[in-house]
């Protein structure tokens, strides 16, 4: 496996070798080429499209690697020579979607050679999630077999890791997997409380240093704008600076930042700051099993449409909260009107993406913002809702045939399909089951 630093290189060459270019400047919204000429009927299926009431004996046709029609089975034609898929007493479901995840970038987290998320250097605008993704990745088979078909995969360190990516969890090569890419700007927001000095000479609080830091990140912009409109104007640099080009799609407007922050003043100054710097925002709360604050504040985010990305396996953020309070936040940013998507953080958990909602669920969100914040309302956060994320002709046919309830843990994936391809569901786990399954007794 190549390092993260011959990666994130590779990552550089490509955003410098399209620095003349105007695709640069903007997300790519990747679509590959799907050849599958025999149409596919998944017939007598409840069927859920999410953006339209759910059908109790439907159809879901796939062909080309799109949905040509969704309806009920007696009003819904079949194509001459579809390969039929019975689904009777089944449920049909878009798959689900990882809102934030390590997936593809860290494959055993003891061993620093298979972590590629974590560029050196605290600012790092040119590195990109995407060229670093491992597509063998061990965790891919298992997170697809309990329904999640995309996710998006982020990079972690400094006070700007890089671009986030969204990927298809199937392919040979990262190209392959790519869907969206660049997705977001992954900054972590700095810590802003005193501390007391370790030093036992002087209790006198330390101050922070996050005002310098969210200079250095305001600095940044500024001189992404400048090299900008530089460029429009006609101006060639002496030199390509990637870092500014890599900055482009923030300072058009074209992608959000994505903000790593955890505490009540860390979010709002957060708030602050973007629209100060007139760049959108999407909340991700927590650092992965930490707590958050963003319930305290959720009228302010749905007053500024900023998205938030939750996890309920984590801590409380206080110890004088509840333990169920990251169950129940969800409910709480919901019933604000904040529009939320669930992440896993990681990849060695990402099999668990449907358990963060279900915990959710039992902590009062309604079971339909559930399966919504799974699936069309994460496509909506990631951009890619044209595509992915509900039943509806036209779009992608990632598709998932489940038997139980989706939010049950004893729910199983029977088949899915991504962009029309069937995907293998065996993984190192069912590999195990047969394996010891078939012990001398």
């Amino acid at each position: 496996m190549r390092t993260a630093i011959v990666r994130w290189g590779v990552a550089c060459g490509l955003i410098g070798a399209a620095v003349a270019g105007a695709d640069a400047r903007v997300p790519e919204a990747v679509t590959p080429p799907v050849e599958i000429v025999r149409a596919v009927a998944i017939v007598g299926g409840t069927v859920h499209p999410v953006a339209h009431p759910v059908i109790e004996v439907g159809v879901v046709v796939m062909e080309g690697g799109r949905i040509t029609a969704v309806g009920a089975a007696a009003d819904t034609r079949i194509p001459d020579g579809a390969r039929i898929v019975d689904a009777l007493g089944l449920h049909v479901w878009p798959g689900l979607i990882d809102c934030h995840s390590r997936l593809g970038l860290t494959e055993i987290g003891s061993v620093r050679g298979t972590r590629d998320g974590n560029e050196s250097g605290g600012m790092n605008p040119n590195a990109r999630a995407e060229v670093a993704v491992n597509a063998s990745s061990s965790h891919f088979p298992v997170t697809r077999a309990n329904g999640t078909m995309l996710a998006a995969t982020a990079p972690s360190g400094g006070l700007v890791s890089g671009w986030s990516a969204v990927i298809a969890l199937d392919g040979w090569t990262w190209e392959d997997m790519v869907r969206r890419a660049p997705l977001g700007l992954v900054v972590n927001w700095p810590g802003m409380r005193w501390k007391p000095k370790r030093d036992g000479k002087d209790d006198t609080p330390e101050r922070p240093d996050w005002e310098k830091k969210v200079a250095r990140l305001s600095d940044m912009l500024s001189e992404a704008r400048a090299y900008g409109e530089a460029r429009d104007r006609g101006e060639e640099p002496r030199a390509a600076d990637i870092r500014w080009e890599a900055l482009a799609p923030v300072v058009t407007g074209e992608s959000r930042v994505w903000i790593a922050a955890t505490t009540l003043d860390q979010i709002r100054a957060a708030l602050d700051w973007t629209t100060a710097e007139g760049v959108g925002m999407v909340l991700v709360e927590g650092s992965g099993g930490g707590g958050g604050d963003a319930w305290q504040c959720a009228g302010e985010l749905a007053a500024r449409d900023v998205p938030v990305i939750v996890q309920t396996t984590r801590q409380p953020a206080h110890g004088y909260e509840p333990y169920d309070l990251p169950f129940r936040e969800p409910a709480l940013l919901a019933e604000a009107g904040v529009a939320i998507g669930f992440g896993t953080w990681g990849s060695a958990h990402a099999r668990d993406l449907a358990m963060e909602a279900a915990r959710a669920v039992g902590h009062g969100l309604a079971r339909d913002a559930a399966a919504r914040a799974l699936t069309l309302g994460a496509a909506e956060i990631l951009g890619i809702a044209d595509r992915y994320g509900s039943l509806e002709a036209g779009k992608s046919a990632t598709v998932l045939l489940v038997e139980g309830d989706l939010l049950d843990t004893s729910m199983q994936v029977r088949q899915a399909w991504i962009d029309g391809a069937e995907v293998d569901l065996s993984s190192r786990h069912t590999r195990l089951w047969r394996k010891w399954s078939a012990r001398p007794r």
